[in-house]
């Protein structure tokens, strides 16, 4: 039996549209949307289904309990052939890129969108071998984190990590920018931290800072 949260990755595939997307056709925030795919959503259910169901293209029954086919009937007789994307090769594990759940833009593409890992890597990586969708990739932007970060390298996201969880590298969204930085807990609040020393820390105000996941790996694309 798939998640929740798998049905809805395979269905946007299928209809090749962001999490964005998907939050202003449905009528939802892209926090709420960010909690389907991260799996802290175990149902959907109501006007929201439905919604979601029709603009993914994809059986309502499906979304909400896996049973049945993804395509609702006549889906290929009205033009939308069932065409679903091939999954990673055994031994494999697949992470997509975490799409602008925020409502934030990029002016510069994503490095890349998708990334297939060996299994055993990815264990050695993390320690675990995690469920699907809960590993994504983002692509880092700007110097406030360099050396640790250079611009363009590719870090994994957990996203089960919504909260603050100790003092560590954590993606975050403040003041309408999605970036990667440090949190510090100190006497005074909680602190955003860079590793280049030209960008000072800051104690934003509270309930400023939203965390859409903790970082955990980061590989670059760099010349020898």
């Amino acid at each position: 039996m798939t998640t929740l949260s798998e049905r809805l990755a395979r269905a946007l595939r299928h209809a090749q549209i962001t999490k964005a997307h998907l939050a202003r056709e449905v009528g939802v925030s892209a926090p709420s949307v960010h909690n389907w795919f991260s799996g802290k959503a175990k149902f959907l259910r109501g006007a929201n289904l439905l919604a979601a169901a029709k603009v993914l293209g994809v059986s309502e029954s499906w979304l909400a309990t896996g049973n049945g086919t993804m395509l609702p009937p006549g889906a290929i007789a009205d033009g939308k052939p069932a065409v679903e994307e091939m999954g990673p090769p055994p031994g494999y594990v697949r992470f997509n890129v975490l799409e602008a759940d925020t409502g934030v833009t990029y002016d510069t593409p994503e490095v890349m969108r998708t990334i297939e890992v060996a299994e055993w890597e990815v264990r050695r990586k993390l320690g675990f071998l995690p469920q699907p969708g809960r590993i994504q990739i983002i692509t880092g932007r700007g110097p406030s984190m360099r050396p640790k970060l250079e611009d363009g390298d590719i870090v994994w996201i957990d996203t089960n990590f919504d909260h603050f969880d100790g003092d560590d590298y954590y993606l975050i969204t403040l003041g309408g920018e999605t970036q990667i930085k440090m949190l510090q807990k100190r006497g005074d609040g909680l602190y955003v931290v860079s590793v280049n020393t030209d960008f000072p820390p800051y104690r934003p105000e509270p309930g400023n800072v939203s965390i859409l996941g903790k970082a955990l790996v980061h590989a670059g694309l760099r010349k020898f």
